[in-house]
């Protein structure tokens, strides 16, 4: 059998072990470390803010960017739906509740329609989210100032989920740092890994000082072990660090691997009539951390459950897109807001959706195979 061709894997950039060496001779094989403190320098060098926290998980930063904000029990948190359930996790992890947010079109992301209906109601009720979880889904920016406006005109503060989207701009300015707080992860399947990682990054560097605190158990200083309040084990190992310190300097070139492939797929298949691919919004710059099409059923009459069987049949891995966290059994009974009433966008891309191998280390050739295949299969 052919080797596996895969959605999205690791891909060393040859630097990595430079760091991680770095940390052995040094005997730095502790959580904390010289590589995670570069690490989070340098992360924050290079998408232009004042300072970073480097964590366990990007589930872990937005989990911190909640408690900073002060979300609680009895609180509720506006959520992007169309999202890994990463993104609304954490919500629930602070006893709050979660309110999912449909997508819109141009960007499949948030939509400040459905969010300015989701204010005026909490407004009317005198129940304001305690925050916004906006994601940026598959590396596509979302619609900041659309969103950025509207939140603020409620003076409610933003987590900008930029877990898909390191190396994304939009209107020129890096992905992850419109809100209050942003969160990247370095999980195994982003565009640069620590294995598993994850970054909370800020202007606000006294609340970072706070985050990095409660990420290591939020011990008190003294020479005795003394706790004040609840802690985690929430910080990103020294070793780990080293990794990302390696994958951040190949960072710009997986994004632009990352974008050739999704030009191959779109020049190829948009060819056939019911085939579109996710947009682009104008003045953004998206790192197509994954290539995603559409299939529309009134002109293609094999689904995209059955496309996937063809793919894996082949040897090619291929993933629907996200199923809606609205529809999700653990979150019944949520409230939801579309993004107009006769529309519910994020249902129609779960439905339609297909994300295609998008691995940086996906050769022309095997690349060539799934789009044969796949030419093969709509037609």
């Amino acid at each position: 059998m052919s080797e596996r061709i895969l959605l999205s894997s690791p891909h060393m950039g040859g630097y990595e072990q430079k760091y991680i060496n770095e940390a052995f001779e040094t005997n730095w094989i502790a959580p904390l470390g010289p590589n995670v403190d570069e690490f989070e320098k340098e992360l924050a060098e290079y998408v232009g803010v004042n300072g970073a926290a480097a964590v366990s998980s990007g589930t872990a930063a937005i989990d911190l960017a909640l408690n900073l904000l002060g979300v609680g029990t009895g609180d509720s948190v506006f959520c992007s739906s169309l999202t890994f359930i990463a993104s609304a996790n954490p919500i629930v992890y602070r006893g709050a509740t979660p309110v999912f947010i449909d997508s819109e079109w141009d960007t499949w992301n948030m939509s400040p329609q459905a969010l300015e209906r989701a204010f005026m109601e909490a407004d009317s009720e005198g129940k304001l989210p305690k925050a916004v979880i906006i994601v940026n889904l598959y590396g596509q920016s979302a619609k900041m100032d659309d969103l950025m406006g509207i939140c603020n005109r409620y003076d409610v503060a933003v987590v900008e989920d930029a877990a898909e989207s390191l190396g994304s701009t939009y209107k020129g300015k890096k992905s992850g740092t419109f809100g209050k707080y942003g969160i990247y992860s370095f999980n195994g399947n982003k565009i640069i890994t620590t294995s598993g990682g994850g970054m909370l990054v800020s202007d606000d560097l006294e609340a970072l000082k706070h985050a990095r605190f409660l990420a290591t158990q939020a011990r008190d200083t003294a020479k005795h072990y003394q706790h004040s309040v609840i802690g985690y084990n929430y910080r990103l190992s020294n070793v780990l660090a080293g990794i990302g310190r390696g994958q951040l300097e190949v960072l710009d070139e997986r994004v632009s691997q990352k974008r050739a492939i999704f030009e191959r797929y779109e020049k190829a298949l948009s060819l056939i009539d019911g085939v579109t691919f996710m947009p682009e919004l104008e003045e953004t710059f998206s790192n197509r951390w994954l290539s995603v099409m559409l299939l529309d059923p009134d002109k293609i009459k094999i689904s995209p459950y059955e496309v996937l069987d063809v793919l894996n049949g082949e040897n090619i891995e291929a993933r629907p897109v996200w199923k809606p966290l609205h529809l999700q059994p653990v979150f019944e009974g949520c409230k939801f807001y579309p993004h107009s009433e006769d529309e519910t966008v994020s249902e129609i891309l779960f439905e339609q959706g297909i994300c295609l191998p998008s691995d940086s280390k996906m050769t022309f050739e095997q690349q060539e195979k799934v789009i044969n295949v796949l030419l093969n299969t709509l037609k």
